[in-house]
């Protein structure tokens, strides 16, 4: 794959940035909101009332992006067009996050969180389309594979309208902030079947 980073991606409505310090709090705060992290994977369990500490968690955030403009790191935050408003923020990180079996810097997972007061007007499918859109086209990666849970049709829905593939056996999975195992979707994308289904969305 080529190594290329988390350049600046303009869609209709969005851009899509690599990750700053600056709008770190604010993307805390959305990921603090029940119904954005109640199935959102960010670290194991135990470290669940770590992270609701912002003052624990600042410091993490800083030695986070002194790494943000990495050549192997593909992490955005989403802003509107219109505004400048910090709305989210989406990644394509290394498959060994989705599934410790592989070890093949071509095969990628995915995850978007979006703040609730602007979800419903189709920010995510535009943002997560322009960032696989570079992933497959400029950095050429293989595969996508990703999950959601199934009690979760706002996630799954997004994957399933971008054309992911629906795999027959479901998974069990510990979310951050659950105390119980979670039933999930796994979907998988691959590079042929992703060009096959769409045209670039994006421009630069």
């Amino acid at each position: 794959m080529n190594f290329l980073g988390s350049k600046t991606i303009e869609t209709d409505r969005l851009i899509l940035r690599t990750q700053t310090m600056n709008e770190q709090k604010r993307l805390w705060e959305i990921l603090m909101i029940p119904e954005v992290n109640k199935y959102f994977l960010t670290v194991p369990p135990k470290f669940r009332e770590k992270l609701k500490d912002w003052d624990k968690q600042q410091k993490f955030y800083e030695d986070d992006m002194k790494h943000a403009n990495d050549n192997n790191v593909f992490r955005w935050s989403i802003f509107l067009k219109d505004t400048g408003e910090c709305i989210g923020r989406l990644s394509c990180h290394e498959g060994h996050d989705e599934d410790e079996s592989i070890n093949n810097p071509n095969i990628r997972g995915v995850g978007w969180i979006i703040d609730p007061k602007f979800q419903g007007h189709g920010y995510g499918t535009e943002a997560a389309k322009a960032m696989i859109d570079f992933m497959f086209l400029e950095c050429e990666i293989e595969q996508i594979i990703t999950g959601a849970a199934i009690c979760n049709p706002a996630s799954w829905k997004i994957m399933e309208k971008l054309g992911f593939e629906r795999q027959e056996k479901t998974k069990m999975i510990q979310y951050t902030f659950l105390d119980e195992l979670t039933e999930i979707y796994s979907y998988v994308m691959t590079k042929e079947r992703y060009l096959s289904l769409n045209l670039p969305s994006r421009r630069e």
